[in-house]
């Protein structure tokens, strides 16, 4: 398995294994607590497991938790209960709690840090632990396990979640032992929000919450082959300055390893030495200014004409933080046939997986950019390449093939016009978090990025309920920002009940619900490709007389304040009521029309080159000399 560049399996509070060869140059080694300032010493003290738990997290400087207790892990409850540095937010679903620590991840940088007990509770973990895998997000799942006499012989909410969550994890820990329990939470932190990120998961037996133990920090945090590289190698960045200095037709193809790097300044100052076309993938939206002149858009299934014909007819992709994934390349063998590729990515799992670099480089894009950077201006101190035939290509195809919407003719909002304004209304500091389909997509083109960590979505996995409860987090780690949850109809009810979450623990995020009584992107499928049968997907929630449910009397039995908008007219007003209430969650019931498509796409299994920009209409463009 390559997705993550996994640790080995885990053992009892095992250590990953050695790589099959060793990194060229490695990151140092200290616990993750090292990122918010120096490890305070603590002298040796006597305690429970369970208070470790909670002293360790303290020690690691996590503020915020999210979680809901049970059985195995009822004796971390107790200690939790008595700490004045950490906040436990009580979720109402453990799937809740583990998007929301997903959510305060991506919007403070931190990681997330969620709550479980044992058998169910840990396994309605495992889809937001999936989740934050397939998309790079720092994250550590601490869950009870049975006893560890027990372990093994199908005890009462007994489930191996170790094994479980194996190959969704950078690494797992099961921990039977009270003195391990410093180390391997300080490991975990370490792991998780180094090298590339991503979420680990530390089960710890009911026993070993139990014994006594000697506390001590900062724990000794040895983790013997895991070296992430963080510096390119000198001669991989010499020659992909090189390919830059030769290319008349590049593409910065930008994705979401960026915005974990935290490297968008540095990608600011390389794009515009360089002058070149840049895209910015579903994961990467807001890295690069979308006002910005030389942003032509998002590439992939539902991106713009001028970004994936960028990619399709460049002869250079300076690939940083993206990974090739089948969303963006269409058929593989025909995406960007001419171009050459330089991909730069700290997990060299990613390197030539795909598609085969001409130049690879492993290390850290904050660390590559500005070492490319530097490389880049000395060639082109010899040499500068003309690439304003190339720019007249990009702007022709920016100008004929904008991202745009029909009207719907049923009488009924577009979604696009809501989700539009709901961003202009907001502004570039509020922070947007979509569910999953057809709303992920249009909150995707229609919303302006102009920063980082503005934009939240589950994109690898594809997660249907990410939306709230991501929201609810990202609420928690960003207090003083305006926080969407835009989701469908679909998505919001399966993950709605953390309303209540955020309503108890005052929480105000405002929700829209994007209300096409249907699960969206499959009817637009069933259009498409399946002759107009729709097998199952209408949702009965907003184009009858009977609503089931009724989302503002939902948002009402919640203690929410419940708005919802049928007309155009009243699009903004809704809006603009909703950004005046600060001391509740707000959920807007935008009833809208349910033969809106997502447009552009790249059906599956076809070409980039043939991107539809509606039904049955691909565009027919020819490349300027």
């Amino acid at each position: 398995m390559s997705k993550g560049s996994p640790i080995s399996p885990a053992l009892v509070a095992a250590r990953p294994a050695p790589p099959a060869a060793p990194a060229r140059e490695s990151a140092p080694v200290a616990p993750a607590s090292s990122v918010r300032g120096p490890n305070r010493v603590v002298a040796p003290t006597e305690m429970l497991g369970s208070a470790a738990i909670v002293r360790s997290l303290e020690e690691l400087g996590v503020d915020d938790v999210f979680g809901l207790p049970g059985g195995a892990i009822l004796p971390t409850y107790d200690p939790l209960l008595a700490s004045t540095k950490l906040r436990h937010i009580l979720v109402r679903h453990e799937q809740g709690a583990g998007h929301a620590a997903q959510g305060y991840a991506m919007v403070t940088g931190r990681p997330g840090v969620c709550i479980a007990t044992s058998g169910p509770g840990a396994t309605n973990l495992v889809t937001a632990i999936a989740d934050a895998h397939m998309d790079s997000v720092p994250m550590v799942a601490i869950t009870g396990q049975v006893s560890s006499a027990f372990i093994g012989s199908d005890a009462f909410q007994e489930a191996d979640i170790v094994g479980i969550t194996m190959p969704i994890t950078k690494h797992s820990y099961l921990v039977t032992d009270a003195q391990d329990i410093p180390r391997v939470l300080a490991e975990a932190f370490h792991i998780a929000t180094t090298g590339r990120p991503g979420p680990v998961l530390v089960d710890i037996a009911k026993d070993a919450q139990q014994s006594p133990m000697t506390f001590s920090w900062p724990p000794r945090v040895d983790i013997p082959g895991y070296r992430p590289v963080l510096r390119g190698h000198a001669k991989q960045v010499r020659e992909a300055a090189r390919l830059i200095g030769e290319s008349v037709r590049p593409v910065f193809y930008v994705g979401g390893g960026v915005v974990k790097g935290h490297a968008s300044q540095e990608l600011l100052e390389l794009a515009e030495l360089v002058g070149a076309p840049v895209v910015t993938t579903l994961m990467a939206r807001g890295v690069f200014p979308d006002s910005h002149q030389q942003h032509v858009g998002m590439p992939g299934m539902h991106g713009s004409v001028s970004a994936v014909t960028a990619l399709q007819q460049s002869d250079l992709l300076i690939t940083l933080g993206a990974r090739f994934d089948d969303r963006v390349t269409g058929v593989l063998a025909s995406f960007a046939p001419h171009a050459k590729v330089i991909h730069a990515d700290i997990d060299p799992a990613e390197i030539s997986k795909n598609r085969t670099a001409d130049v690879p480089i492993v290390g850290s894009v904050k660390e590559i950019i500005p070492e490319l950077t530097a490389a880049v201006r000395e060639a082109f101190a010899q040499d500068r390449p003309d690439i304003s035939a190339w720019w007249r290509t990009i702007d022709h195809l920016r100008e004929t093939y904008p991202v745009g919407f029909a009207q719907p003719e049923d009488g009924l909002s577009a979604p696009q016009q809501v989700i539009k304004r709901i961003g202009e209304l907001t502004g570039p500091e509020g922070v947007f978090v979509s569910g999953v389909g057809q709303h992920q997509m249009w909150a995707a083109q229609f919303i302006q990025y102009e920063r980082p960590h503005a934009w939240l979505n589950s994109g690898g996995l594809g997660t249907m309920g990410y939306s709230v409860p991501a929201a609810m987090g990202a609420k928690v780690g960003n207090p003083d920002r305006v926080v969407w949850a835009i989701d469908g109809d679909g998505c919001f009810q399966m993950t709605n009940q953390e309303l209540a979450t955020c309503v108890i623990n005052n929480i105000p995020i405002k929700v829209a619900v994007i209300n096409n009584s249907s699960l969206g992107m499959v009817r637009q499928w069933q259009t498409l490709f399946y002759e107009g049968r729709y097998s199952n997907t209408d949702l009965n929630t907003g184009h009858d007389t009977v609503r089931v449910p009724d989302f503002v009397k939902l948002a009402d039995a919640y203690g929410c304040v419940g708005l919802r908008c049928e007309r155009d007219e009243d699009i903004d007003a809704t809006i603009e009521q909703a950004l005046a209430i600060s001391d509740r969650p707000v959920v807007i019931d935008f009833v809208v029309s349910r033969d809106s498509m997502v447009w552009p796409m790249v059906p599956a299994g076809v070409s980039n080159d043939l991107i539809q920009i509606a039904r049955n209409m691909t565009p027919t463009w020819e490349q300027e000399d």
